[in-house]
């Protein structure tokens, strides 16, 4: 707790003054863009990347050091990565992050078990978190993944995880909320909550370079995507949380009353800190200060593996300026979630309702 108090105060200062300059707490690091899916909501599938490889991601983290709070695994689909094990157990025993999440597709069922299960006993002091994605109910799914018995599949996946019974596992089950299936969502959610994950998340389709969905129609409408989520909220506090579980879910409800404010007014409505806080590598090395614009501060492999070289070079203070001055805007939600952390009124808000007021 008293490290993450000082982060925040670090990362004010270098948000607002430009200094202390500090490396960010929250990477994503994209292992590939191949995936098995080929959803409606994302067109990865179709960009192809040199990968990094386990040797230049050594070399890359022992430069980073042990500033990562928080890494994401991504793809793709990251257990498309045969040495995915050795790649995450690698840059666990160099950078020693607090959290890892992995997210998947749950396709490949066996192969994601036993993997999940080498990574969680292989890092041992780093909570796992490994997020199914589940769009619909049975054939719905289906449709929306363009893969048939992907539903039964994820689901076998998702028992598969939970009966590991590792302590720093969590299993938990994400949907994109798209045109495609905003108008069941309360059955989709209702159905899933129903098979008790430990965590169930949403969050909502949008255009992003990095999946190649620029000028697609794949975002709800405001009024159809605020009903959804307002069922999920109305569920969250109609259920009862104790401890971390009750800050957890308080959290959600503040990202997604933040979602509909941002596709409210389509501007940031709280500072973002991409770029500052947060980042993200490409698998081919591209640095990013997020996955929406995906522009290119500087690539690794260009730089000698060089994190720090290309995180504090003028290119990427021009991009901090940019994203400080509100030249954009997204409801991404890692991006987000940092935001709310470096947000004190957001953690006034919710600190209130976790201890004080939960309807409020």
């Amino acid at each position: 707790m008293i490290y993450l108090i000082f982060r925040i105060i670090g990362f004010w200062l270098m948000k607002n003054l430009g200094f202390p300059h500090l490396m960010p707490m929250n990477y994503t690091v994209s292992l590939l863009y191949t995936c098995n899916s080929r959803c409606n909501t994302c067109n990865i599938w179709k960009k192809q990347a040199k990968n990094l490889t386990l040797e230049e991601y050594q070399k890359i983290f022992k430069n980073i050091g042990k500033s990562p709070y928080w890494i994401t695994f991504s793809g793709g689909e990251p257990f498309l990565r045969n040495d995915i094990v050795d790649v995450v157990t690698a840059i666990y025993k160099i950078s020693h992050p607090r959290i890892i999440n992995i997210p998947t597709n749950g396709i490949l069922v066996q192969t994601i078990i036993e993997k999940t299960d080498a990574i969680a006993s292989a890092c041992p002091k780093a909570q796992i978190i490994v997020n199914i994605s589940i769009d619909g109910i049975e054939e719905q799914h289906d449709k929306i993944r363009n893969v048939p018995g992907n539903y039964k599949k994820a689901i076998a996946t998702f028992n598969g995880l939970k009966a590991l019974k590792h302590k720093n596992l969590s299993v938990g089950i994400h949907t994109v909320i798209s045109k495609f299936n905003v108008d069941s969502f309360p059955s989709i959610a209702n159905e899933l909550m129903r098979l008790k994950p430990d965590s169930y998340i949403t969050e909502i389709a949008e255009e992003r370079v990095e999946l190649d969905t620029m000028g697609t129609d794949i975002t709800p409408s405001l009024v159809a995507y605020k009903s959804a989520i307002d069922y999920l909220i109305h569920r969250i506090k109609n259920s009862k949380f104790k401890g971390m579980s009750k800050v957890t879910m308080a959290f959600r409800i503040e990202y997604y009353n933040l979602v509909k404010r941002i596709m409210r007014d389509k501007r940031q409505i709280i500072p973002c800190y991409s770029g500052v806080a947060s980042c993200q590598i490409s698998p081919d090395g591209d640095i990013w200060s997020c996955c929406i614009k995906a522009k290119s501060l500087g690539n690794l492999r260009k730089n000698n593996y060089n994190f720090r070289k290309i995180w504090f070079s003028p290119l990427a203070e021009m991009e901090r300026r940019s994203i400080h001055k509100k030249k954009c805007w997204c409801p991404l939600a890692n991006a987000a979630y940092t935001n709310m952390l470096l947000h004190l009124p957001t953690l006034f808000r919710v600190s209130w309702r976790s201890f004080i007021h939960w309807w409020s």
